[in-house]
């Protein structure tokens, strides 16, 4: 809960009004027994004026009371709503600079409870808990002192008493907090679940798979209700036992002071007044029992927050990124790269590759899957840093350029294209945010997405619905190949750009693409060998290794794997 004072640190002004604010209101209700006192003893001796002028301040105090209060309410709310925010804010901001290999460990789903889910309990804590623990440790503090300065003896019993209230609350809380953030992975582990399964609701269902995965959800929710049900169970036995030894001793109070009231130690209004306060005492301890557990509670959420915000990314900006020289011209090389991903580190994905491309120039990339060919992107764009060797572009080795200016010197079709859930405008927009409409369109037209854009009812503004539902595969292709044409950088990187598309706008964007070649570097990654036959060069990887270069002619005369696969696609 400590690593929370960082995001209350630029809202000094607001905790230091908060906190004065519940000072008085604190001391306000401290003094109102005092009245009550007076009332009862000042009945006994029939003195109007002083019962009138006590009713008068006691009035006023009430008054201050209930504004007091309203100001705390919204003061404490106020700032839990800005700090979760805050939180929030970071937190998202942490995740989506991570390079992929964070997101090898994490499920998109768990990174969302942890942002929702979390900061929620995280925003109860510090919009109520925290104010209602600091009011009840005063009330407490309080209570004690005027409890002593009304009955020292039944002060003293009452002291004598509270280690055994206590002492419940300490044997429990360290369970109760390994409950609390067991409950929450089991949220995460359920969010995690639901969010795979509905990002995958057409393979689920071609598969018959419904049942199965209906059951992998109950059996995750099942395992959050007795993980549930063990947390409310300790929960309310800590607090069963908190209120029955609290008010047992407040019991005990009561007797003892009745009987020292009948022998004239103490007035009436004195008993009453001592009352209120051993009520006020015990109230706020169990008060405080029952905050505790809230904040035992948001204490795991705020580890679980503090994980993600703690975990460096394995993909650093240097210290001192060099500058490239611009213009960029596109040279490219790959010095005896090895590369193996974190969860499977057995697996030498690429094994001491080496390769140049130079400015201008297209090589293609081909081979069998999980040959290492996408790999090469990621490792190019930054995603992974190789275990050994150098990746350089314009002779700078990538490390030590900054991701930033990296990335600004790249563009990326993926094999799998992603479409956001906003206009086809801006989903083409998206690659240079400052480009005009008539660059979108020009874009889209080199991209031969222009035409079916058209057709729909909206035209550019159609909604294109989450991950792009409304697409075709080819539609996507093109909407991803016209963001791609649109960044206009001095490398072009195409992943199976054209694999979901038809004979007819294969030829179209083929032909942009061929005139985008003579303009940019262009790395070429295709399974169909007829998109790459006109590469000045062409890589054939096998087992993370290039096994052939060369031309298309000359890797069919040689009769090597690549002359196997030509056979296979042309013949």
């Amino acid at each position: 809960m400590t690593k929370l004072f960082h995001f209350l640190e630029p809202y000094k002004f607001k905790c230091a009004l908060t906190i004065t604010t519940l000072v008085i209101n604190a001391t306000i209700t401290l003094i109102l027994p005092v009245f009550v006192r007076q009332f009862i003893d000042g009945s006994a001796t029939e003195d109007l004026a002083k019962i009138n002028q006590i009713g008068i301040l006691a009035f006023l105090a009430t008054l201050l009371f209930g504004f007091g209060t309203s100001l705390r309410y919204a003061l404490v709310s106020r700032l839990g709503e800005q700090v979760v925010a805050d939180i929030r804010k970071e937190l998202f901001a942490h995740t989506i600079r991570m390079s992929q290999s964070f997101y090898e460990n994490l499920m998109t789903g768990e990174i969302l409870s942890r942002l929702n889910t979390d900061t929620t309990l995280v925003l109860t804590v510090i919009s109520s808990s925290i104010s209602v623990a600091l009011r009840s440790t005063l009330l407490l503090c309080g209570g004690l002192v005027l409890m002593l300065i009304t009955s020292f003896k039944l002060t003293f019993l009452t002291i004598v008493l509270v280690p055994f209230v206590l002492l419940p609350v300490f044997l429990l809380t360290r369970k109760l907090r390994n409950l609390t953030k067991e409950n929450q992975d089991r949220i995460a582990e359920g969010a995690g679940n639901v969010s795979e399964a509905l990002n995958a609701t057409n393979a689920i269902q071609a598969n018959n798979h419904e049942e199965l995965s209906i059951k992998a959800f109950f059996e995750i929710t099942d395992r959050y209700i007795e993980s549930t049900n063990r947390r409310i169970f300790i929960r309310g036995l800590m607090t069963m036992v908190i209120i029955s030894l609290c008010f047992t001793s407040v019991g005990l109070v009561i007797y003892i002071g009745t009987r020292d009231m009948l022998n004239g130690v103490i007035t009436p209004g004195e008993l009453t007044q001592f009352v209120i306060y051993a009520v006020m005492v015990g109230g706020a301890v169990t008060v405080l029992s029952e905050v505790w557990g809230e904040l035992v509670r948001a204490a795991g959420a705020t580890e679980r927050l503090f994980e993600i915000l703690e975990i460096s990314d394995s993909v650093e900006d240097p210290t001192d990124p060099v500058l490239l020289s611009q213009p960029v011209q596109g040279s490219i090389e790959f010095r005896n790269v090895s590369f193996q991903y974190q969860n499977r580190p057995e697996i030498s994905v690429l094994d001491n590759v080496s390769f140049t491309v130079k400015p201008k120039e297209t090589v293609a990339i081909v081979g069998p899957s999980g040959a290492g060919k996408t790999s090469t992107f990621q490792l190019l764009l930054r995603f992974f840093d190789p275990q050994q060797g150098k990746i350089l572009i314009e002779g700078i080795d990538i490390r030590d350029i900054s991701k930033k200016d990296l990335r600004n010197c790249l563009a990326l079709v993926p094999q799998d294209p992603v479409v956001f859930s906003d206009t086809a405008r801006e989903n083409i927009r998206f690659g240079r945010p400052d480009a005009t409409d008539e660059e979108v369109i020009q874009a889209a037209i080199s991209g031969a997405a222009h035409d079916f854009l058209n057709e729909f009812p909206g035209g550019y503004d159609t909604l294109l619905g989450e991950r792009g539902m409304l697409l075709s595969g080819g539609q996507k292709q093109r909407i991803a190949l016209s963001r791609a044409i649109l960044r206009s950088t001095p490398i072009l990187l195409l992943d199976e750009a054209t694999s979901s598309l038809d004979s007819v706008s294969e030829v179209a964007v083929q032909e942009a693409l061929n005139h985008m070649a003579a303009q940019t570097t262009t790395i070429v990654i295709a399974h169909r060998l007829a998109t790459v036959k006109k590469a000045d060069r062409i890589l054939v990887f096998d087992k993370g290794k290039i096994v052939a270069e060369g031309t298309h002619e000359q890797l069919v005369a040689e009769g090597g794997l690549y002359a196997k696969l030509a056979a296979l696609q042309f013949d």
